[in-house]
């Protein structure tokens, strides 16, 4: 509820009441638009519909990897970058680790997860200690192996770097915002001959893990692989709603740009 546009004088009393201005309809209808697309999913999950999406290779090698590790006898190392708990990166990455830990607990793998935020660290905790009872073995969960190292940026890179190199990992899977320390990370792990698996939200950085690692997973990639791995319908399914809006979106602009090309017709000029 807003002020009326010609009531702007300082001391003027407002005779109008604007609940929804002008400016914002399309913003509203957006609105209604996502939370139909979410509640119609949510509907057709109740009467049993599954929902599928297309295969994502690099979610697909991250058990391959794990199993390779598991045959060598070596360790898991994961990281989710230097990324704050309110990045959306960060918790699509918590939702991966979950299924990591998970794979390793039942292949009694141990995994590594040095981290450069405190809450963050604790995070990861809890969802690895969920994980390894779910797994049927609450014992691999080793909290020593899930810890916060500094929230210095470098800092941080060279004690993940450091523990690559004592630990020789036979993956590594860097999942979550990364900066600069992006390539050091991947080239040490990819000295130790580990299998390199990556996502990041950063465009900038996504370079470099293209060239260092096995398996890269690309921009919206990194937010369904947790869903893509997990099987989970509540996730697939609002991947699949956001899928449907976007084409949605697609196809309103390919007619919109139809009708201003050949007709003249600006529909914004008539909101």
């Amino acid at each position: 509820m807003t002020k009326n546009s010609a009531a702007v004088a300082y001391g003027q009393p407002m005779n109008t009441l604007i609940w929804l201005p002008a400016e914002k309809v399309p913003v509203f209808i957006a609105f209604l638009c996502v939370a139909a697309g979410l509640l119609g999913v949510f509907l057709l999950k109740r009467r049993g519909k599954s929902f599928k999406i297309r295969t994502l290779p690099g979610a697909l090698a991250i058990e391959e990897a794990i199993g390779r590790a598991t045959e060598m006898g070596k360790p898991v190392f994961f990281t989710s970058g230097t990324g704050e708990i309110d990045r959306m990166a960060t918790l699509a990455a918590l939702s991966v680790l979950g299924e990591v830990v998970y794979k390793t607990a039942q292949y009694g793998t141990p995994l590594f997860y040095p981290n450069n935020d405190p809450v963050v660290a604790s995070v990861a905790q809890e969802v690895a200690a969920e994980a390894a009872s779910k797994a049927g073995h609450p014992e691999a969960y080793k909290p020593e192996n899930v810890f916060f190292v500094t929230k210095s940026q470098f800092g941080y890179t060279a004690h993940a770097s450091g523990l690559m190199e004592r630990i020789k990992p036979a993956a590594t899977l860097y999942f979550g915002t990364f900066e600069g320390e992006s390539l050091i990370l991947a080239e040490t792990g990819f000295a130790q001959g580990a299998i390199q698996i990556a996502a990041t939200d950063s465009t900038i950085q996504m370079a470099f893990f293209l060239v260092a690692c096995d398996y890269t997973l690309i921009g919206e990639e990194l937010f369904a692989a947790g869903g893509s791995l997990s099987g989970d319908q509540e996730v697939l399914g609002s991947i699949v709603a956001q899928d449907w809006l976007k084409a949605t979106v697609i196809f309103l602009l390919l007619i919109g740009a139809f009708l201003i090309t050949f007709t003249g017709f600006n529909l914004a000029s008539h909101l």
